[in-house]
């Protein structure tokens, strides 16, 4: 779709207005969108990511650190810096400034240990998996009428569910 304002140009703003219960749309290129003020339709909002993950950091916990200024040895940032910028100089910030990071990362995180996810090994599943695999052997024996060893999958399958039936 052209640009509704210069006609020249691929469309890539899509403005959908609704006035007074009544909807006119715009469909423009970036340099119309941009002349007629449409480059930044959320000027009042004020947010900024930093801003939120600096406000992660209390500013009690600045205060207390600014008697002894500890700075990372690669990029020179202070933990001042961090919390103020919302950001780590480099990722040696982490290890060198891990205790006072450490209180913020359990706020945010509820926990600083990853747990990760397990695989689940119990007889069960185990035996639930092997039922799912015979049945699949089971539908291919049926297809390639293998009949003699889709009647032994058939068996092999009710002797599994009547050993889980009575347990």
């Amino acid at each position: 779709m052209l640009c509704q304002n210069c006609g020249k140009y691929e469309a890539t703003t899509h403005i959908k207005r609704i006035v007074n219960g009544e909807a006119t749309e715009a469909h423009l290129c970036s340099d119309c969108a941009r002349a007629l003020g449409y480059d930044n339709v959320f000027p009042d909002f004020g947010f900024n990511f930093s801003d939120m993950l600096g406000s992660f950091f209390n500013e009690a916990t600045v205060g207390a650190l600014s008697n002894g200024i500890v700075r990372c040895e690669k990029c020179g940032s202070t933990f001042n810096d961090i919390v103020r910028s919302g950001r780590m100089g480099c990722g040696d910030c982490y290890s060198t400034f891990y205790d006072k990071l450490l209180p913020s990362f359990e706020r945010i995180h509820g926990r600083t240990h990853h747990e990760g996810k397990k695989a689940n090994t119990s007889p069960e599943i185990k035996k639930l998996s092997k039922t799912e695999e015979l049945k699949e052997n089971l539908k291919q024996a049926v297809e390639a009428q293998n009949y003699e060893e889709a009647a032994r999958l058939r068996d092999e399958i009710k002797k599994l569910e009547s050993e889980d039936n009575q347990k």
